[in-house]
């Protein structure tokens, strides 16, 4: 998944340089004709943002790669559908998360390893080591974990959508409105609801929300 330095576009004119990188739009434009080296410039760019996002949901390393592997060649084969009304990465998102959901769904597995919220964004999961703490304190909030994310395919596609971008992405609502075509106002109603539904399953299962975080 890694792009090679150095690469060019069509016609010699450089996807990268040391001044401005071509922005992503102008990639899959050059990608679309058929410039391999183009849609590696964004795999580079993405593709460990989109093994978080795997990762989050099915919380294991393997199945993560697998994942995002498949979401990029669903990508690269349907570029043309991208019609850039939000950003490449939000579509790719997209792609990647729901592929995970669909393969979470599928095999109902256990996580085998744990998620530590406040490295999510900088940190490659596959470099993350088990804590050394209470192995009671560790299986409990993998238990919690694995909850959420059960809690989180129950919900409908729109609110999963939504509250996977906002809580997992940290898009705006204006951002999230823009990418699902959908109102501002119908953002914030399925947020609600969605927060709604899953602070009522994780009571259910006998779990407080505070103690998910």
């Amino acid at each position: 998944m890694r792009a090679v330095a150095g690469i060019s576009g069509v016609d010699g004119i450089p996807i990268t340089s040391s001044e401005a990188p071509t922005p992503d739009l102008e990639l899959v434009k050059i990608a679309r004709s058929g410039n391999h080296p183009a849609f590696e410039e964004l795999v580079r760019r993405y593709s460990e943002r989109a093994y978080r996002a795997a990762y989050r949901v099915v919380c294991d390393p393997h199945q993560a790669e697998e994942i995002v592997q498949e979401g990029l060649i669903k990508a690269y084969r349907g570029l043309r559908k991208f019609e850039g009304r939000s950003s490449f990465y939000t579509w790719l998102y997209r792609i990647v998360v729901n592929l995970a959901l669909d393969r979470r769904r599928r095999e109902k597995r256990a996580p085998t390893t744990g998620w530590d919220d406040a490295v999510a964004r900088d940190v490659d999961p596959r470099a993350i080591r088990p804590e050394a703490e209470d192995p009671e304190r560790n299986s409990r909030r993998q238990e919690i974990r694995a909850l959420v994310a059960d809690g989180v395919q129950e919900l409908p596609d729109g609110q999963r959508e939504v509250l996977l971008l906002r809580e997992v992405e940290g898009l705006s609502y204006d951002e999230i409105a823009k990418t699902m075509r959908i109102s501002k106002g119908t953002v914030m109603s399925r947020l609600h609801y969605a927060r709604k539904k899953m602070i009522a399953y994780l009571q259910q299962a006998g779990i407080e929300p505070e103690d998910a975080e």
